[in-house]
């Protein structure tokens, strides 16, 4: 069974009528003021550019850029919701007795200034939102891997070889598949049963299994047994690989927020095998849907670190904060994340918790 495999919202879609991104920052109350802390460094005012995420520009105003959602006074259903800010929106800040309050600069013959208040805009530009966090970096990670259980895959369609007899199987070639429905499209990914996904904090639990990404598939010719066509190939495809149905590139532009709950979940591995951590990279955490999560949920890194005492004793030191993780994809029981801050090198078994 697939562990919610097209469960995210359309990624960078052209939105015709749009939320205005930015309501205010900063809110007058003396109350959010006292919990909310601008940057030392925070600039009058920013003009967005393409390339820009919501994420590198509420970093630019706020230490806390996860807290957006709190300064709106956004609730649940309305911090799912798309918040969008396109290339060419300025967006400035007011500096009030009690603190800063973000608005809106609309350019109408001179520079109207409008305070952000939610709203609706009707979008008739072409140019599309900017995304929460960078699209190049999670882009694969949209698809696949996959999350499966043990035996998931074990009623998949399969490659039953080639009409060459090729042992190893690439881009291009015609291969022959067994059990390929009609109902489920032509366009299809190649899968290979991957490595046990285990918890550390629970001795012997497995949660669940991560298939290994091969390529993809056109499917040419259904029959009891169907003919498709290898379009991509990422690793060598061999005879047994299993064939899923591709999805869409799916993503819901959930703006970062941390959440209303207290969480704790480690780090049970990372993309591409390194061995330090950093910004950037795609790690897997050992919590997921069923532990409330969900994907625009950031938690903080924290490390472990021990010293010897003066009687040659190891003595636990407090955890130190390491950096910061934003969740876009969600399983039942894990989830993917993007380091999007670190401040230490990051290893895997490090802890991840409610900042």
């Amino acid at each position: 069974m697939l562990y919610n495999y097209l469960s995210l919202g359309l990624f960078m879609q052209k939105p015709i009528i749009a939320m205005i991104l930015f309501l205010s920052l900063l809110s007058v109350s003396p109350v959010n003021a006292e919990n909310i802390i601008l940057r030392g460094d925070t600039p009058d005012q920013y003009v967005v550019v393409p390339g820009d995420t919501l994420w590198g520009i509420a970093s630019r105003f706020l230490k806390d850029p996860w807290r957006w959602p709190e300064i709106w006074g956004f609730n649940r259903e309305q911090v799912k919701n798309p918040h969008k800010i396109y290339p060419g929106d300025i967006v400035i800040l007011e500096r009030t007795p009690y603190g800063g309050r973000l608005r809106l600069a609309e350019d109408d013959g001179g520079i109207k200034t409008v305070k952000l208040t939610p709203k609706i805009r009707t979008e008739q530009s072409s140019t599309a939102a900017i995304p929460s966090i960078p699209a190049s970096a999670i882009e694969p990670f949209l698809s696949q891997p996959l999350v499966i259980e043990k035996d998931g895959l074990a009623d998949a369609p399969y490659i039953l070889g080639s009409s060459e007899g090729r042992v190893v199987l690439s881009t291009d070639n015609a291969v022959y598949v067994s059990r390929l429905p009609k109902d489920k499209g032509t366009t299809w990914q190649i899968f290979r049963p991957g490595k046990a996904l285990k918890d550390p904090d629970k001795e012997g639990l497995i949660l669940g299994y991560e298939a290994t990404y091969l390529g993809d598939a056109r499917a040419n010719i259904f029959a009891d047994v169907s003919t498709v066509t290898i379009t991509r190939a990422t690793e060598e495809i061999l005879k047994g690989d299993r064939l899923v149905p591709a999805p869409a590139t799916l993503f819901n532009n959930y703006a970062p927020h941390a959440p209303d709950f207290s969480i704790n979940g480690r780090i049970i591995s990372v993309y591409g095998g390194v061995t330090e951590i950093g910004k950037g990279d795609i790690v897997t955490l050992n919590k997921g849907e069923l532990d409330g999560l969900g994907m625009g949920h950031v938690l903080a890194i924290y490390r472990k670190s021990q010293a010897k005492s003066l009687k040659g004793e190891m003595v636990q030191l407090p955890d130190e904060r390491t950096g910061l993780v934003f969740i876009f994809r969600i399983f039942d029981k894990i989830s993917y994340a993007l380091v999007v801050q670190s401040t230490h090198s990051i290893k895997i078994l490090d802890a991840v918790k409610t900042p």
